[in-house]
Formats: structure tokens, C-alpha cells, sequence
């Protein structure tokens, strides 16, 4: 029976042995060189037959506080430098935006359209592959402000440093007359306001005038009825006293008839003659009005037919001439006239003092922004010196190193074919393993 551990050595061979295959690479070492030359060769091929790719960038940064203080100085419209750059940043990454941009500049993106493709599925690519918005990480201290950048990148033949820095000001005019606009907007709605709290204070006044003139017309109206009815019944009255007066007279000189008076007399003229010798002085004390009748007839019959051919008691009795006075007063109401004479009537409007302020306020606001200053061009985009694809020296010392590793799989490869053998089982005689062996070992060598 055959040893078993003669054969020992043959069963562990098909292990890998690092030291014959380093010998087996070094042996095949023109081929592996053979392998990264043509490597090197093709990436040189590629590096002189591929388009040139070339990229610029341009970075945006908030302006400075004063840039902003006469929009914000307006008290109508907030706008922090923070928030300038933003708006601008949001608008260089808007898609409106950039096909706009796109569409108004057909001549400077007419390398990037493709045949039997619309002008929409070519700014597709472009915006999809060759444009990059770049922010400001928060989460890193070490930045010392703000920023926003703008990468483009772009084949050899294009403006990019135009059409990046044409952009940006695209962007910066856009987000400009978005300022402009709402500015005017809401300095117009101001001013509609504004204007309609005076037009109300207008017609309160006007309401409130009105009112007054009315008052006023209706006090002399009623002031004038009052009066007319006084002398309505103040002439009734004096009639009344006239027909009262007649009525006395004729029964007064009726009396005076009978008595025989025909002149006025009194009643000591009436009295006996005595015969008294010497020198007689009579005096008559009377402390009481003498009756009418004393007048005498003639006396008595003139006032009668004066009193009935009197045509008005007017002037008979002084209030009657106050009031014909005051109904003249009453026939013009200078108040009123000069209520309805007035001419600017804003300046008799009252606590409207700082609506008016606010209105010359907000019409010395100047709504044209032509010349904000949104952000800061930190850096505007310059054409590249030297491409950004493809790099020539990494490019062949990339296909160096791959056609050396096809060299060396290709080998090692050799060196697994060169070093299979049969099976061979383990009952097999020892002499037999062992010249196996020393075959397949020779075998290498000569390769």
C-alpha cells in the first residue's frame, strides 16, 4: 500500500504561490509594458480628439448697508442686503429665469443645440448639465460672509464668461424691476389710501358745511316768521288801540257837546263867579289827569279825524321799526355767503395735518430703482486659461495604469493556464506526483 503522506505536497500546490507568479509577471513584463503603452496611446487619442470643456465661475455678495438705506430710509419697503443677494440668488436658479436668458440670447447658446431638437430640449441639457448654483454652507464657521456663486461649464467655442456674467445682470434686472414694481405698488396703494381718508375728511366737511348753512338759513327763516308775526300782531294790536282811541273821542266830545266846550278848558274855569272885594288868587291844586272832554270839541273832533284817516299805525309805535330793522338784517345771511364763497376749502379741513404729510411724503418717493444696487459682483466670471476636460496628464497617466493592469490580468491569467494541471488522485504513487511536479515547475521556467 502506497504512503499517504508522499502525495502531500501535490494536493497543496494548487494554492496560489506569490512568488512564482511575481517571477511569472516579471517574465511577461513586455507584455504588461506592451498593455499601458497602448493604454496610454488610446487616452492620448481621446485627449486629442474630445471637446475641450472649459468652466467659469462668478460669485455674488451682499452690498453694503448704505447701497440700501434710501429704499429703506422710504418706510414703505424693507430690503437687508441678506435678502438682496437672496432674491438674486433665487432668481439666477429660477428656470423662468434662466430660459428667458435663454431664449433672449439664441446667438450666444447656439453651440449647445443639437440637430432635430427644439430650442426648449437644448436648454434643457444646458440647464440641466451646465449650470451650478453654489451657496454659502451655514454650517461651516470659517466663511466670513455671505456668498452666492454661479458655475458654467461649456464646450470650447463659447462665450461662458460672457453669457455667465450676461446672466447675472439678467438676474440683477430682473429682481430689480421686481422691486421697482412693488415699490410702485404699494407707494400707489398708499397714496390711494391716503387720498381717500382726505376725500373723506372733504365730504365730512362738506357735510358738516351744509349742515351749518342749513342751520343757519333755518334760524333766520324762523327768526323772520317770528318777527312778521310780532308786527302782524303788534298792528293789530295798534289798529285796536286807534278804533279804542276814536271810540274814546266821540264819547268825550259827545260830554264836551253837552257841556258847551268847545275849547280846551279845565275844571277851575268851570267853577261860580263870587263876589269878593279886593284882589282874589286862586290856585288850583289837582294831582289827577283831566278828563278828556276838557279838550273841547274842536280839540277832540281834529284827533278823531286824524285817527280815521290814518292809513298805518306803524310809526306810532318804535318796535315796529326795530323790527322792519331786523327783517332787513334777516334778508342776507352774510355767514352763509361767506361759507359758499369759500375757494380752497382744504385749508378749513381739520386734523388732516398729517394726511397731508404723509401724501407729499410719499410723492417725493422716487419709484425708479434704474440705479439699485441689489448685490456685490465679488468676482466676475474671466475666461479660463487651460480647459477644465480633459486633463491631459491624468488622462495618460489614468490609461497608463489601466492598460498596465489589463497587462498584468492578462498575464496573471497566462500564469493560471500555465500553471493548471490535471488531477491527479490521491491513491497515485509518489514517484509519479513528484515528476509531475518537476514538470509543470520546468514548464514555467521556460516560459
Amino acid at each position: 500500500m502506497t504512503n499517504l503522506s508522499h502525495v502531500s505536497p501535490l494536493v497543496h500546490h494548487d494554492e496560489v504561490d506569490l512568488f512564482i507568479m511575481m517571477q511569472s509577471l516579471w517574465r511577461q513584463k513586455k507584455l504588461i509594458a506592451g498593455t499601458a503603452l497602448l493604454g496610454g496611446v488610446l487616452a492620448i487619442f481621446y485627449i486629442f480628439t474630445a471637446t475641450p470643456e472649459y468652466e467659469v465661475s462668478t460669485v455674488l455678495r451682499p452690498v453694503e448697508l448704505n447701497d440700501l438705506d434710501a429704499l429703506n430710509r422710504s418706510e414703505v419697503y424693507t430690503l437687508p442686503p441678506n435678502s438682496a443677494l437672496l432674491r438674486v440668488g433665487a432668481a439666477l436658479d429660477s428656470y423662468d429665469a434662466r430660459l428667458g436668458y435663454f431664449r433672449a440670447h439664441p446667438e450666444l447658446f447656439a453651440a449647445f443645440g443639437r440637430p432635430g431638437r427644439t430650442p426648449e430640449q437644448s436648454f434643457e441639457g444646458f440647464n440641466r448639465k451646465s449650470l451650478k448654483l453654489v451657496q454659502a454652507d451655514p454650517k461651516k464657521p470659517n466663511q466670513l460672509s455671505d456668498y452666492i456663486g454661479l458655475e458654467m461649464s461649456y464646450p470650447e467655442g463659447v462665450k461662458g464668461d460672457e453669457i455667465l456674467n450676461g446672466f447675472v445682470q439678467y438676474a440683477i434686472d430682473i429682481e430689480r424691476n421686481k422691486v421697482a414694481s412693488d415699490l410702485r405698488i404699494i407707494v400707489g396703494n398708499r397714496l390711494s389710501e391716503v387720498n381717500d381718508k382726505l376725500n373723506a375728511a372733504r365730504s365730512a366737511y362738506e357735510d358738516e358745511k351744509q349742515s351749518q348753512i342749513a342751520t343757519l338759513l333755518e334760524g333766520d327763516n324762523l327768526r323772520r316768521a317770528e318777527l312778521q308775526d310780532e308786527l302782524k300782531a303788534l298792528r293789530v294790536q295798534l289798529k285796536a288801540q286807534r278804533e279804542s282811541r276814536i271810540a274814546q273821542l266821540d264819547e268825550a266830545i259827545a260830554i264836551a257837546r253837552s257841556l258847551g266846550l268847545k275849547m280846551p278848558s279845565t275844571p277851575s274855569s268851570m267853577a261860580p263867579s263870587e263876589g269878593v272885594g279886593g284882589n282874589v288868587i286862586r290856585t288850583e291844586v289837582n294831582n289827577q289827569q283831566n278828563p278828556l272832554y276838557f279838550m273841547g270839541t274842536d280839540a277832540l273832533e281834529a284827533e278823531r279825524s286824524v285817527l280815521k284817516r290814518r292809513a298805518s299805525d306803524d310809526f306810532s309805535e318804535p318796535r315796529v321799526a326795530q323790527i322792519h330793522k331786523e327783517l332787513a338784517l334777516l334778508s342776507a345771511n352774510r355767514k352763509v355767503e361767506v361759507l359758499k364763497r369759500r375757494q380752497n376749502e382744504d385749508v378749513f379741513l381739520k386734523g388732516i395735518e398729517s394726511l397731508r404729510a404723509e401724501r407729499v411724503r410719499l410723492t417725493n418717493i422716487n419709484v425708479d430703482m434704474q440705479h439699485l444696487k441689489m448685490v456685490s459682483v465679488d468676482r466676475l466670471a474671466l475666461q479660463p486659461g487651460s480647459p477644465k476636460s480633459p486633463r491631459k496628464a491624468l488622462l495618460i497617466g489614468f490609461g497608463l495604469l489601466l492598460g498596465a493592469m489589463l497587462g498584468m490580468v492578462v498575464a496573471m491569467f497566462r500564469h493560471a493556464l500555465a500553471t493548471r494541471r490535471t488531477y491527479i488522485p490521491v491513491q497515485a504513487p509518489a514517484s509519479l506526483a513528484q515528476n509531475i511536479h518537476s514538470g509543470v515547475v520546468s514548464g514555467i521556467k521556460s516560459d
